[in-house]
């Protein structure tokens, strides 16, 4: 695995380059809380932040990015299009960039997909990345079925898919689906949801490499070459979420951890 650092981008399909670690704001309240976790995250060196329309907190995203002194070209900011929206994608998606108030996009998701999900939800994504509002378009918690369905009629194909994915709840052959479909994936509740930290498997194997069972547990979601999104408002363990870049899991471990899946 090619040496890794926070400062590494991934490219997308089309090109556009995608932070290897970002901060997830689910369940962070709007104002205060979320603009002093994305503070401390961009000072932690984080350069990538995934929020969405059902979080609540665009537009506290939105401000700290433009009140950081970064240049915004340098950030790379994710929200999603929930269901509630895909009656009128369009305007939901304008209502995300309003709140967001930072230009564009860099990443806009379906959030979740619905059966007998309307082509003019996909069409609208490839529309608004087409005017540049977004740099890159994708899905969320979509099956290899709901991609498969989509591409049938997609002209521009989905360059990313953000799904749950730690050790206790992961889909390896989605994941490798994705890879020849050249589909960056990405792993939200890598720690699933603070659960998996007092694992006595993790706590075991976090011991042995000196780190904490946060840092195994991102760690492994990085080794199978996923985007992991930590979520966190401690300052504390937003920076310790960071420290994952100075060791690897060896094949043994990683295995271990593999089979920890419900």
């Amino acid at each position: 695995m090619a040496e890794l650092s926070m400062n590494t981008r991934v490219p997308l399909g089309n090109g556009t380059a995608i932070p290897v670690l970002g901060l997830g704001v689910w369940k962070m309240a709007e104002g205060e809380e979320t603009e002093h976790a994305v503070n401390m995250a961009l000072e932690a060196g984080y350069r990538h932040i995934d929020t969405a329309k059902l979080y609540g907190n665009e537009r506290s995203v939105g401000k700290a990015v433009r009140e950081s002194g970064i240049p915004r070209g340098d950030i790379f900011v994710t929200t999603k299009l929930w269901p509630t929206d895909f009656l009128a994608p369009e305007r939901g998606f304008r209502n995300s960039l309003e709140r967001l108030d930072i230009g564009y996009v860099d990443l806009y998701l379906i959030h979740w997909p619905v059966p007998f999900m309307s082509r003019k939800i996909w069409k609208t994504l490839e529309r608004v990345y087409e005017e540049g509002l977004a740099r890159a378009i994708g899905v969320s918690n979509f099956s290899i079925g709901d991609i498969e369905k989509l591409h049938g009629y997609a002209r521009i194909l989905p360059m990313a898919n953000q799904v749950e994915f730690n050790p206790a709840s992961h889909d390896l052959k989605l994941v490798e689906y994705c890879k020849e479909k050249n589909i960056v994936v990405e792993a939200y509740s890598p720690l699933s949801r603070g659960k998996l930290t007092s694992s006595p498997t993790v706590a075991a194997i976090a011991k042995q490499y000196g780190k904490t069972p946060a840092q195994v547990l991102i760690r492994w979601a990085l080794q199978h070459g996923t985007i992991p999104l930590p979520k966190s408002s401690n300052k504390e363990r937003i920076i310790e979420n960071t420290n994952i870049f100075d060791f690897s899991l060896d094949p043994a471990d990683m295995q271990s951890l593999n089979t920890l899946s419900r």
